[in-house]
């Protein structure tokens, strides 16, 4: 039998039992984890909400994932790539608006013009903003070097979502290839933090195939690997993509973005120092899907820079919301809403997390202590 959920939430460290409790917990339960997810929240984090301007740098993808919308097999979009003034612009908003951050995001490419405008990017960017901004790139699986490159060029953070912890249903959602390794994704994190990049990752809820007792594990999985950052939020299907042949298994998007919000508010009590983003998708369900995300301890938006004319081949699932949008008025209804919230918004800020600094703080100490021979 279950402990009460008042019992849980006082305990220091939650099991996978607790967890998976938590995230059964119903809609009237569901106040007590959300009110305590709050309080976390303005304990460690506190009532800032923290923008990444976001630029969807290109929809080439090599990957085959069976739940994307720009998987490399679908041949409906027209495929793009920006051009450095048009990043360099985007950029700019988010300098000129102090923004703080942005993230480029694109499907995952390996070739060498692609690393080497990245890295170019990078320099250009922090040149021209005189290192305003902070930048996360979400790029997918790179090697070592490159992720170097791209460090010593002046990336700060980066976004590795696994999208599940568990192997076998990771292999429900790619091919069978060498381009999906769910070990080497694994891998990739590990080179990333060792490189000394604040790192992020994130899951789907809601998919197909998937148990209480794996979301369970994908916060155990957070927790494990220590993670700095995270962006997850409610899988939400494009019907071009082979998952959508299970379509008759999907949860209601209502319970998927339910589902989210309580896993939002675990992972916020679980590690309560680290970013996490409200995400589009929770949006794309509800109108103020990403607001209620804040209230149950996101502490990070993301306003979307990308030009216009962009938006509607950058498509990872149906109904993404604000396609149509141009950048000024993403941001201003974004700025209102999270207002009428009870937040306030970093602006200038660059939104570290703070998780990162301390553990940073916490390692350099050790080294410094294993040098003195203590």
């Amino acid at each position: 039998m279950s402990e009460p959920v008042e019992k849980i939430l006082q305990k220091v460290d939650l099991g996978k039992e607790d967890l998976i409790t938590l995230i059964r917990l119903g809609l009237d339960e569901s106040r007590l984890l959300f009110e305590t997810a709050w309080k976390a929240k303005q304990a460690s984090v506190g009532n800032t909400v923290y923008f990444r301007g976001l630029i969807e740098y290109s929809n080439r993808c090599t990957k085959n994932c069976y739940y994307c919308g720009i998987r490399r097999h679908n041949t409906r979009y027209k495929r793009y790539r920006l051009t450095d003034l048009e990043v360099i612009e985007a950029a700019n908003y988010a300098y000129r608006n102090q923004f703080g951050s942005i993230v480029i995001q694109s499907g995952e490419n390996s070739d060498r013009q692609f690393i080497e405008t990245i890295e170019h990017l990078l320099w250009e960017i922090n040149r021209l903003t005189n290192h305003a901004l902070h930048i996360t790139l979400s790029l997918g699986e790179q090697n070592e070097k490159t992720y170097r490159r791209w460090f010593e060029a002046g990336a700060h953070r980066y976004l590795l979502r696994i999208e599940t912890s568990n192997p076998q249903l990771y292999r429900k959602l790619h091919p069978s290839d060498y381009r999906h390794v769910y070990e080497r994704r694994l891998e990739a994190l590990q080179t990333l933090r060792s490189i000394g990049y604040q790192t992020g990752t994130g899951v789907m809820i809601g998919l197909p195939f998937q148990t209480t007792e794996d979301l369970a594990n994908d916060l155990l999985f957070f927790h494990t690997v220590d993670i700095d950052m995270v962006g997850m939020g409610p899988y939400i299907e494009h019907a071009e993509t082979p998952l959508y042949h299970y379509r008759d298994q999907f949860l209601p998007l209502r319970e998927r973005l339910e589902l989210s919000l309580k896993m939002v508010a675990i992972l916020r009590i679980l590690m309560p120092d680290i970013n996490i983003a409200a995400t589009t998708a929770m949006q794309t369900i509800d109108p103020h899907g990403r607001e209620r995300a804040l209230l149950a301890g996101a502490n990070v938006m993301m306003p979307n820079l990308t030009p216009a004319r962009y938006k509607q081949s950058y498509l990872l699932y149906n109904d993404k919301p604000g396609i149509e949008d141009d950048a000024e008025e993403s941001k201003e209804a974004m700025e209102e809403n999270i207002r009428l919230t009870g937040h306030v918004i970093g602006f200038g800020e660059y939104g570290d997390s703070a998780h990162f600094l301390r553990r940073t703080k916490e390692e350099g100490r050790r080294t410094r202590d294993e040098g003195r021979g203590r």
